[in-house]
């Protein structure tokens, strides 16, 4: 059965947890990015939080690295503060 089950693992999706990156607070907001894996490449997502509000958002771009997504991720929540303020939890 050993083969089978490394035969197995080859064709079946791993199970891994998503790795975690740091927040990051920026003009009393907090930033946290959460990369999706998707089809070899990385979404970039994340959540903004304020208080107890929060707002969890995910964008179009994919990127190669869960670094380089999770970089890409706090550049986009900080121009969306940037530009909407508490208007972001509306």
């Amino acid at each position: 059965m050993g083969l089978l089950d490394s035969l197995k693992s080859l064709v079946t999706p791993s199970e891994k947890k998503p790795q975690a990156f740091p927040s990051t607070e920026y003009e009393g907001f907090t930033i946290t990015p959460t990369p999706l894996a998707e089809g070899g490449q990385f979404r970039v997502c994340g959540t903004i939080r304020r208080g107890e509000q929060a707002h969890q958002f995910i964008r179009a771009d994919l990127l190669g690295s869960a670094e380089q997504c999770a970089q890409e991720t706090l550049r986009k929540a900080q121009m969306t503060i940037d530009q909407l303020g508490d208007g972001v939890f509306r």
